[in-house]
């Protein structure tokens, strides 16, 4: 497969990341979303084919035996999450930079394979407490999966060094800043 610039952001739930995603995505107009496939229910607002592909688990399955995913994991129990292979292919022919919003484990598999040619920009918040607040004023988590969440953020602050860039998003706007300058230069390069 040819392939081209490729930029991969990531964070633990509730760094907001997709805050910051949307925003540069509306500074650069050479930026593409690549939307990711989920077997998760959609939140409210959320649109197929605009956030997420939403697929049934055995649709899922059937695409991983197609080898259609660049990466894919189980994210939670029963909930897979992957980058098609046809959706990057789509905004590369359309001289497109794919900025890729994904999990960690599927950010370091997309990175190795693009390894020359991708940029990749790990988001965290503050602190797990912090992170914790976020996760909860957002109101989409039972206390079930409210832990759970917070255990796997615990797990992946560890990865944070794995990748080019770590932005701490403390300041909404001191993150968007710092994330602007990295892709300016990444792009322009």
């Amino acid at each position: 497969m040819k392939h081209g610039k490729i930029i991969i952001i990531t964070a633990p739930s509730g760094s907001g990341k997709t805050t910051l995603v949307k925003r540069l995505l509306t500074a650069f107009p050479e930026l593409s979303f690549s939307i990711s496939a989920c077997t998760r229910n959609p939140r409210t607002g959320e649109e197929d084919g605009k956030d997420y592909y939403f697929l049934t688990v055995d649709r899922f399955k059937q695409l991983i035996e197609e080898e259609a995913f660049i990466e894919y994991e189980m994210v939670y129990e029963g909930k897979y999450y992957g980058t098609l292979k046809k959706e990057i292919t789509r905004m590369w022919n359309e001289n497109k930079v794919p900025l890729i919003d994904i999990d960690v484990q599927g950010a370091m598999n997309v990175q190795k394979q693009y390894q020359d040619t991708a940029l990749s920009i790990f988001i965290k918040a503050p602190s797990i407490e912090e992170l914790r607040r976020r996760l909860e004023t957002r109101g989409t988590e039972s206390p079930e999966t409210l832990e759970e969440r917070v255990a796997k953020a615990a797990e992946e602050l560890q990865y944070a060094p794995e990748f080019d860039h770590v932005v701490v998003n403390d300041d909404l706007e001191v993150a968007y800043s710092q994330l602007f300058d990295i892709i300016s230069k990444y792009i322009n390069a």
